[in-house]
This record gives structure tokens, sequence and C-alpha cells, in this order.
């Protein structure tokens, strides 16, 4: 019986605002360069995996300024290359640096909320974790969904990035239960799925874009609707 639901935080609860897409179509427009919003979006899901990898085996926030810019640089050539633009790691750079100056806040998807208040109904336990170094704390409360919220685990708090089992463990333990009774529900496969199944949970893809049908080996979901709907069909028995 599944006893809690576990979410990553960005791009799976919560997006960047203003939305990502429209940032880097102007920093490439401040260049020199047209790039495709579609296109932006379908760079980032590769992007974003390289990100996840890299920020495991060394998080980004204990690397040297010089390194965090040339991984960016090489970040920002992924999001172009999705967008058909083929640009050297100079120019990836400079478009990069463009993007960053613009203030970011979070915005919550439309299925977070109906979700999470359909998982107290049931009885289901719910909890964020994240890579942020951010206060997460403060976030949910800013962004409204404070109350549906029991656990919230982030990697400072731990010491330690997912996939690491110390991540998964945490929450397990703060809500007292055993990892067959939960699912964790993410944006990344290596992170999120990877790291979940390491310790016996049960995973979800979210794949909001469509970009990963190569994932057949678990749920691959476009909406949190479909995961109510996967828990009421009692799908982690």
């Amino acid at each position: 019986m599944i006893k809690a639901v576990f979410f990553d935080f960005y791009n799976t609860l919560a997006y960047f605002w203003p939305p990502v897409q429209e940032i880097q179509a102007a920093a490439c427009q401040e260049v020199g360069l047209f790039a495709e919003k579609e296109g932006i979006l379908k760079g980032y899901a590769k992007a974003d995996e390289l990100f996840s990898r890299e920020n495991h085996e060394r998080p980004l926030y204990l690397r040297s300024e010089k390194e965090r810019n040339r991984f960016f640089s090489h970040y920002e050539q992924l999001i172009l290359k999705g967008a058909g633009l083929d640009v050297s790691l100079a120019l990836a750079e400079s478009v990069w640096k463009v993007g960053a100056t613009v203030p970011k806040s979070f915005a919550l998807f439309r299925d977070v909320a109906p979700t999470l208040t359909r998982l107290k109904e049931m009885g289901i336990s719910t909890g964020i974790l994240s890579n942020l170094v951010e206060d997460l704390g403060t976030l949910v409360k800013e962004l409204g969904v404070a109350p549906n919220l029991d656990v919230l685990v982030t990697s400072l708090e731990v010491g330690a990035e997912k996939p690491d089992p110390r991540m998964f463990n945490a929450a397990l333990e703060k809500v007292g239960i055993l990892p067959s009774e939960a699912v964790h529900v993410g944006d990344q496969y290596h992170s999120d799925v990877g790291g979940a199944r390491g310790i016996g949970m049960h995973a979800v893809l979210l794949d909001r874009g469509h970009w990963h049908p190569e994932i057949t080996d678990c749920p691959r979901i476009a909406s949190l609707t479909t995961l109510v709907d996967l828990l009421r069909k009692g799908a982690f028995a």
C-alpha cells in the first residue's frame, strides 16, 4: 500500500517565471540568433540530463566560478542544439550570460495544487526531494502549497545530491515508512527514477513535453493528474 508520494521540485512542481524558453529566445536575439521556443524546450530536456549527471558527480555550487562558467557554456550549447543551432562554446557562453541577468521567480504548474489536495484526501503523505540550494520552505509558502506538504528534503540538509540514497532515505525516515510504501515522481530519469529505484521505492517519470519516448521501463506520465489515476487503480501494489 502506498503511504507517501514524494516529488522533485524544479520542472516537476514548479517552473521558472518568466518561462525559460522566453528568456532564451530573447537572449538569442541579443546576440543575433533566432531560436524557436519549442526547440529551446527540446534542448532543455537534453541539457537538464547533463546537469543532473554533473551535479551528482560534483555539485555545481562547490565548483569555482571558472568551472561553473564552462559547464553552463556546454549546457547552453545543448539548449541551442535542440533549437537547431550549432554554436561555438564562446557564443553559447554569451547567450547564457545574457539570459542569466533576467530576474526569475517560480510558478506552479496548474496540476500541482489539485493533485496535492487529492493525495491528502486519499490519506497519502506528500513531500519534496530537491537538489535546489535555495530555501525550499520559503518557496513552498510563497507558492501556497506548504499546508499540503508533510516533508521537505534538500541536498543542503542531507549533504548529498539525488540520486544518492541518503536523499530518499531521509524522506522515508521523516514519514516513517518502508521504501515499498512510497512513490517518487520527477522529470529526470537518472536522478529521480534511478535514485528512487536504487533503494526500492516506486518511481514515475514526469515527461510533460513528451521528450522521452525511449523510457519504457517505468510509468511515464505527462500530467500529475495521471499519477492520481494510477494510485487509485493500485498500479504500485
